[in-house]
């Protein structure tokens, strides 16, 4: 990892969480091969619920919801308090985030983006203030590993848009890749500790393990 001396002497971040419209037959196609669409809807609703739950009473940064279609959704609305909900702009997911930290640092208010998505149950605020911690040091890319080889977490004081053009999304390579692309751009980066996020069946076992626990299934 390389180093740069200078650090973001105020630092005024801002989240933004990814989340699909919570629609029968069109979240957690993974789980739902194995629990069926109706249950993985309630899984995907009970996470969206615990991600904007936290943030909304962490208080560590301000946040926006980015969803795929329908900002008037009641999940939505309900967990973001009718505001700063948009739609994501972009052909795939890498675009999507481009775009999403593109436009966030634009704003006067921010001059550090982080994304988040809803599949990772396990994010906590401290492990979101260490990303931030990171940013503030300088680092010019935090990152947040999962067990999957993708990643949970990825935050920037600018935009770069490289980092997300040459990805094999929903791959075990996403993470390898991305920090190829980071050593390519001479960017440095921080990696925070690994995490795992819930796509097979046998990942609803750790839910219940969680503090507090997710009872998904009312079990």
């Amino acid at each position: 990892m390389t180093e740069r001396a200078s650090s973001i002497s105020q630092l005024h971040p801002r989240i933004a969480v990814f989340a699909r419209e919570p629609l029968l037959g069109h979240v957690k196609s993974r789980l739902a091969e194995e629990i069926g669409e109706a249950s993985a809807l309630v899984v995907y609703r009970a996470m969206l619920a615990r991600v904007t739950g936290l943030l909304g009473s962490a208080d560590i940064a301000d946040w926006d919801l980015w969803v795929t279609s329908n900002i008037f959704h009641k999940d939505f609305i309900t967990n973001c308090n009718k505001t700063n909900i948009y739609i994501q702009e972009g052909a795939d997911l890498g675009a999507k985030m481009s775009r999403t930290i593109e436009l966030t640092l634009q704003r006067e208010d921010a001059n550090a983006a982080v994304v988040i998505g809803t599949d990772c149950p396990a994010l906590t605020a401290d492990y979101l203030q260490k990303a931030l911690d990171a940013l503030s040091s300088g680092v010019d890319v935090v990152l947040g590993p999962a067990e999957d080889g993708g990643y949970v977490l990825i935050g920037m004081g600018q935009p770069h848009s490289t980092l997300f053009s040459t990805i094999d999304w929903g791959t075990d390579r996403v993470m390898a890749q991305t920090l190829e692309a980071i050593g390519a751009c001479g960017l440095s980066y921080q990696l925070l500790d690994t995490l795992w996020d819930v796509d097979r069946p046998e990942d609803l076992q750790r839910l219940r393990l969680l503090n507090p626990p997710l009872d998904w299934d009312g079990g």
